[in-house]
C-alpha cells in the first residue's frame, strides 16, 4: 500500500516523457495530459483518505531502511498540499487548452507542465533534504521553460533574473545541506530532527537554519526577497501564470514551515520570532506594491507576496490555533488567486490588455464574468461568509489572544488595502463606460469561465463549511505541532 506514495510523482515524469514523442501532435498531448492530471487528483484525493484514516505513510526505497535510504512520507500536511496542486494543475490545464495557441502547445508545453507537476508533488512528499533539492530543481528547471513560453522580450528578460536568483538559492541550499550533514551526519528530516534535540541547535546549525530559511523564503518570496516575483509572472499566458502564483510559493511556504516545525523547533525564541517579523513585513509591502499598480496581473502577483505572509505568521506565532489557520489560509489561496489569475486572463481575452485605465464597462457585456471575478476577489479580502475571512480570522484572533497585537494589527491594514486594491480592480474593469469595441463586447468567453467556475464554487463552500474545514486544519496542526508521530513513522522508533 505504501507504494502509492511513489505514484503522483511517477504518474506525471512517465506521461511527461512520453509526451514528447507526441510534440507536433497537440491533440494526442491534450487527451494524454488532461487523463494524466485527472488520474493525479483521483490518486491525490485517495492518499488523503488513506493518510486520514491509517495515520502517517512512509515508504523506503530499495528496502534500505531509514535515515540511509531514500524515504517519501504522506502525513495529513503534505497529501492535503498534493490534492491542492493535482486541483490547480488539473484547471490550468484545461484553460490552457482554450487560450494556448497551437504553436505553443507544440513547442513542449504539456511535457514541461507534467514535470512542474513531478517537481512540486515531490517536493511535498519527500522525507529528506537532498530529494527536496532535487525536487526543487525538477520543479524550477521546468519553470525556466514555462516562464519564457511565447519568447517575448519582456519574458527572456524576466526570466534571467528569476533563473539567476533560483540558481543562487539553489547555491544557498547545498551549502546549508553541507553544513548539516558535516554536524549532524544526515539529510534525513525524521533523522535530523532527533539530532536536533540532541545538539541543540546552536552554533553552526542554527547558522544552517537560517541559511535554509534564507533559501526558502526566496523561494515562497518572503521580505526582502520577493523583488524577483511581480514582473516575473507578469509575462507568462495566463494558465501559467495562475499555476506559478497558485503553487509554486506555496512549494517554499510548506518546505519552512516543514523544517521549523519537525527540525528546527528547539530555538523558538529566536527563529520563530525572525519568521514572524518577516511575516508582518511581507505582508505590508505586498501589499503596498498592489495598492500602487494599475495592471491587473501586476497587482495579483503584488497580492501573492502580501499573503504568504499570513501563511508564515500562523508559523511565527507557533500555537495549534494560528498553524491551522496558516493551514486553512493556504488552501484558501491557492484555490482564489488561480482564480484571479484566470479572470485576468480572460478580461485581457476581451480587451486585449491588462492595464485598467485601458479597461471599463465589462460587467454590462460579460456580467457572468463581473460577478464571478467579485466573489473571488472580496473572498481574497477576507470578507465573510468566504473563505478568506474563516482562514484569516483564526491567525489574527490568535496574534491578539497570545498578546502579538502588532502582527495583528498589519494583518488587519493588509485585509483593509487588499480590499481597497481588488475594489480598484472591479471599479476598473468591470464598473464604469465601456471601453472596449462592440466587437469585443460581443466575444464568447463562457468556455473560459467553465474551468474557472469550481474554484469559485470551492472558495464559497470552504466559507460556508468553515468548521468542518477548520477541525480538519486543527488535525493537521496537531500532526505539524507533535514532531514524533513524524519521526515515529519514518524511524519505527
Amino acid at each position: 500500500m505504501n507504494n502509492l506514495l511513489i505514484l503522483p510523482i511517477l504518474i506525471p515524469m512517465a506521461m511527461g516523457a512520453l509526451l514528447i514523442l507526441f510534440q507536433r501532435q497537440p491533440r494526442v498531448q491534450r487527451v494524454l495530459s488532461s487523463l494524466t492530471v485527472l488520474a493525479l487528483l483521483a490518486l491525490s484525493v485517495y492518499l488523503l483518505l488513506f493518510v486520514y484514516q491509517n495515520g502517517i505513510v512512509s515508504l523506503e526505497f530499495g528496502d534500505w531502511p531509514a535515515p540511509f535510504g531514500i524515504v517519501f512520507v504522506a502525513d495529513l500536511f503534505s497529501a492535503f498540499m498534493v490534492i491542492l496542486s493535482s486541483l490547480i494543475g488539473a484547471i490550468c490545464l484545461f484553460f490552457g487548452f482554450f487560450t494556448l495557441s497551437k504553436e505553443r502547445e507544440k513547442f513542449y508545453y504539456y511535457p514541461f507542465y507534467l514535470f512542474l507537476m513531478t517537481g512540486v508533488n515531490g517536493a511535498f512528499l519527500t522525507g529528506d533534504l537532498f530529494n527536496l533539492f532535487v525536487f526543487f530543481e525538477v520543479m524550477l528547471i521546468a519553470s525556466y521553460i514555462l516562464i519564457v513560453f511565447g519568447g517575448t522580450k519582456y519574458q527572456l528578460r524576466e526570466s534571467f533574473k528569476y533563473v539567476v536568483i533560483n540558481v543562487f538559492g539553489s547555491i544557498l541550499f547545498l551549502v546549508a545541506m553541507a553544513y548539516i550533514y558535516g554536524i549532524t551526519g544526515t539529510v534525513n528530516m525524521a533523522h535530523l530532527a532527533v539530532r536536533n534535540a540532541e545538539l541543540g541547535q546552536s552554533g553552526a546549525l542554527q547558522v544552517s537554519a537560517i541559511i535554509l530559511l534564507i533559501v526558502f523564503s526566496m523561494k515562497g518570496a518572503l521580505f526582502p526577497l520577493y523583488f524577483w516575483l511581480p514582473k516575473s509572472y507578469y509575462g507568462p499566458p495566463s494558465a501559467i501564470a495562475a499555476l506559478f502564483g497558485a503553487l509554486l510559493t506555496k512549494v517554499g511556504i510548506y518546505a519552512i514551515i516543514r523544517m521549523f516545525t519537525l527540525v528546527f523547533n528547539q530555538d523558538i525564541a529566536f527563529t520563530h520570532t525572525l519568521i514572524l517579523i518577516m511575516a508582518g513585513l511581507t505582508m505590508f509591502f505586498g501589499v503596498l506594491g498592489a495598492v500602487s499598480q494599475f495592471d491587473f496581473k501586476r497587482i495579483l502577483s503584488y497580492h501573492i507576496i502580501s499573503q504568504v505572509g499570513y501563511m508564515v505568521m500562523g508559523l511565527g506565532l507557533f500555537t495549534k490555533t494560528a498553524i491551522a489557520g496558516a493551514v486553512y489560509y493556504i488552501a484558501h489561496h491557492i484555490i482564489v488567486k488561480a482564480a484571479l489569475f484566470l479572470f485576468a486572463g480572460v478580461t485581457q481575452r476581451i480587451t486585449g490588455t491588462t492595464d485598467l485605465k485601458k479597461m471599463g464597462g465589462l460587467l454590462g457585456t460579460h456580467p457572468l464574468l463581473g460577478w464571478m471575478f467579485f466573489v473571488s476577489a472580496i473572498s481574497l479580502a477576507g470578507i465573510p461568509p468566504l473563505s478568506g475571512f474563516f482562514s484569516k480570522f483564526p491567525l489574527i484572533l490568535d496574534s491578539l489572544t497570545s498578546g502579538h497585537y502588532i502582527i495583528g494589527a498589519v494583518a488587519l491594514i493588509v485585509g483593509l488595502l487588499t480590499l481597497f486594491s481588488m475594489l480598484k480592480i472591479f471599479i476598473y474593469v468591470f464598473w464604469g463606460e465601456q471601453k472596449h469595441s462592440e466587437v469585443q463586447a460581443n466575444i464568447k468567453v463562457g468556455s473560459l469561465l467553465l474551468p474557472i467556475v469550481p474554484l469559485v464554487l470551492l472558495t464559497i463552500v470552504l466559507g460556508f463549511a468553515a468548521e468542518p474545514m477548520f477541525t480538519f486544519s486543527l488535525q493537521v496542526a496537531d500532526q505539524l505541532l507533535t514532531p514524533s508521530t513524524y519521526i515515529d513513522a519514518v524511524l519505527g522508533e
